[in-house]
């Protein structure tokens, strides 16, 4: 691991006094533990405090209300991706459909917490896929109701966002609610990997 320097901030000494849980006489051992606990406060708050600007991936792959599903699976396994902003001709976010939909939309049951992952394939593999309509497209199973966060939030904003609503991505929007870009637990991974090594 490389050595960072982070600016301590009163704040970070007054946690790391606070994480020594203690009130006896400072020692040059305790001075030191204090500098450690502090600095790891400060790198703590310097990794949250990145901007969404500079976390989100910015080419964004979205689909139409009326695109078709076999097109927009066809999109999802293209691109390697889990789930497709759904944007209308003003390039408004309107919904987000995922590889849970597509799988609910042919009957086939999602994820369950209780399940194993070998449970949730079993199940999948006793279930008939019920045909859908050559006509049937993204409007008809996509989620209207969407949690999306704006290019000047933060990580630790994300984070909480993400803990809130149970959800593996965040799309990034303006106020006109226009796909600006998106955060998956994948692009945490890479700003935590680069901050640590």
């Amino acid at each position: 691991m490389s050595d960072h320097n982070y600016e301590l901030h009163r704040e970070d000494f007054q946690k790391a006094v606070q994480d020594l849980d203690t009130y006896i006489d400072i020692t040059m051992e305790d001075l030191l533990q204090i500098h450690r606990m502090a600095s790891e406060h400060a790198r703590i708050r310097q990794i949250e405090q990145i901007m969404v600007r500079n976390l989100m991936s910015h080419n964004v792959v979205t689909v139409n209300p009326d695109t078709s599903l076999k097109k927009a699976a066809q999109i999802l396994l293209q691109h390697r991706i889990s789930g497709l902003p759904v944007i209308d001709n003003n390039q408004k976010l309107v919904g987000i459909v995922t590889e849970a939909d597509f799988l609910s939309a042919i009957g086939i049951p999602g994820h369950q917490p209780t399940h194993s992952v070998w449970h949730t394939l079993e199940s999948m593999f006793k279930h008939k896929p019920q045909p859908r309509s050559a006509t049937a497209t993204v409007a008809m199973i996509m989620v209207k109701d969407i949690i999306t966060i704006q290019e000047d939030k933060t990580l630790h904003e994300v984070i909480e966002t993400m803990k809130q609503y149970h959800i593996k991505r965040l799309l990034v929007t303006n106020e006109q609610q226009q796909v600006k870009g998106i955060i998956t637990r994948s692009n945490l991974v890479k700003v935590l990997l680069q901050k640590i090594l």
